[in-house]
């Protein structure tokens, strides 16, 4: 049968969205409903397609993380003493580990030290607050996501960077130390990313705290029984890592480390792995 206007399908098609192909283009298309938010990671890391009529734009973005790299040093470079607390974001106030980290970087900043966080909610929020209750310095690394992060108000110094790789330089730049209270998988980066650096002797041997042995006893045990029996760490690797649940522990901890320097096999009243 022939189709006719009357026999045709009424169904509508839906059009989708394409790709897009400039970045100009993307920041057009990310405003619709339900569409993938291109992030500045994604457009630079994406691999180029044959179709690609801007291959070259990588090379030119090389200035913008360069504006973020020279921001970052020129924002930062009073920070000598700095600590750097990491956690969930999804951690909620009046919980223990909110409290925990507070009352540490409360410590901490009335120690000496300035505190510096990746500025959202949480953990975060909870740590520059101690930090900006004792009247101290407290620092916020900001990253640009998708779904919206909002810097916590307890901040005297808040940046905003747009790539990860850039905002974690950072952090090991002007980092004394890593407290790491419990989280996911941005808090496992940045632990595992700092014990390879100071394993792998590209960085000096900073302290790194765990906080929370409850939590972390499942991964401990994991890198004991699997990684060290296998052979793909050696035993004083264990030893970069100080396990504690008291917030003046981990507090005398790092001040009596940056004060004696790091030891290869660090001591304290903590659980050493």
């Amino acid at each position: 049968m022939a189709k006719t206007d009357a026999n045709k399908s009424k169904t509508k098609k839906i059009k989708t969205p394409s790709e897009p192909k400039t970045v100009a283009e993307a920041k057009t298309l990310e405003k619709a409903p339900d569409y993938w938010q291109l992030t500045d990671d994604e457009v630079l890391l994406r691999s180029p397609e044959p179709e690609d009529e801007y291959k070259t734009s990588d090379s030119w973005r090389v200035f913008r993380i360069m504006g973020e790299f020279v921001g970052g040093f020129d924002d930062l470079a009073t920070i000598t003493r700095g600590v750097t607390i990491f956690g969930s974001a999804r951690t909620d106030e009046g919980t223990e580990m909110y409290a925990a980290a507070r009352e540490t970087a409360k410590l901490l900043a009335e120690s000496g030290f300035e505190i510096i966080t990746g500025g959202g909610p949480g953990i975060m929020e909870a740590a520059n607050r101690g930090a900006f209750e004792a009247g101290k310095v407290s620092v916020g690394c900001n990253i640009e996501l998708p779904f919206e992060q909002s810097p916590n108000p307890y901040q005297t110094k808040s940046l905003s960077f747009k790539y990860f790789f850039v905002r974690k330089t950072m952090f090991i730049k002007y980092s004394n130390a890593y407290i790491i209270f419990p989280g996911g998988f941005g808090t496992m980066d940045e632990l595992f990313e700092a014990l390879t650096l100071i394993q792998t002797r590209k960085i000096r041997n900073f302290p790194v705290v765990l906080f929370g042995s409850q939590y972390w006893r499942g991964l401990l045990a994991w890198l004991t029984s699997m990684m060290l029996n296998e052979g793909n760490i050696n035993p004083e690797d264990l030893g970069l890592i100080h396990l504690t649940d008291s917030p003046n522990d981990a507090v005398d901890f790092i001040i009596k480390t940056c004060t004696t320097g790091a030891p290869k096999h660090p001591t304290g009243s903590g659980t050493e792995l």
